[in-house]
């Protein structure tokens, strides 16, 4: 059974730090391919913030078009909105009976897990690795020493979509803070022009 971790998040764009997590993962756990999951609402953001999923998942495929290890997911795409984890997870887990999946999350999302849809399933039939953060907010949590909890020593990338974002917004460059095929096509797009930040 191959080992596969789940890497949800808008990519509202996908930027480095997302690829020095996913290669974190993939050479120091037990974790063999890491999966882009794509989601197109996040039910604790406001959807206006967020580019179509088809140009997110598109920019995810430029980021990790040449390394194997990584996959990107467009199954929640088909699925009931707003998304839910516990959701995604039971209908790949039915999709891909030979694949043994986890979760990979910030700190910070391991603090706010309980108000997660069924979160106590997910704790008792998944393993979770979680990189650290240094946001102010990411307060401890008990859950930090539940037995599904793997706490990893992951770099701390501090470089967020939102950051970058607003960094488009005001005209200023990106250019090595995303992968060059993502810059390319952000720039051809005319994404993130005048938007409104808010959120990943």
């Amino acid at each position: 059974m191959k080992n596969v971790g789940l890497f949800f998040g808008s990519f509202n764009p996908i930027h480095i730090g997302h690829l020095v997590i996913a290669e974190y993962m993939v050479e120091y756990t037990p974790l063999e391919q890491v999966w882009f999951v794509v989601s197109p609402r996040n039910p604790l953001k406001k959807k206006e913030t967020l580019l179509n999923e088809n140009h997110r998942i598109r920019m995810v495929r430029l980021a990790i078009e040449y390394d194997t290890r990584f996959k990107a997911s467009s199954i929640e795409f088909d699925l009931p909105r707003p998304s839910y984890t516990i959701n995604t997870l039971t209908h790949l887990a039915e999709k891909y009976p030979k694949m043994g999946f986890s979760l990979i999350l910030g700190l910070d999302n391991l603090s706010t897990l309980h108000k997660w849809k069924n979160y106590e399933q997910l704790l008792k039939n998944y393993k979770l690795y979680v990189y650290p953060r240094i946001y102010p907010h990411t307060e401890p949590t008990t859950l930090e020493k539940h037995p599904s909890v793997r706490l990893t020593d992951a770099p701390i990338v501090e470089l967020s979509s939102t950051f970058i974002r607003k960094a488009i917004a005001e005209g200023k460059t990106i250019k090595h803070m995303v992968p060059p095929h993502v810059g390319d096509y952000i720039k051809e797009m005319h994404f993130y022009k005048k938007m409104e930040q808010d959120g990943e």
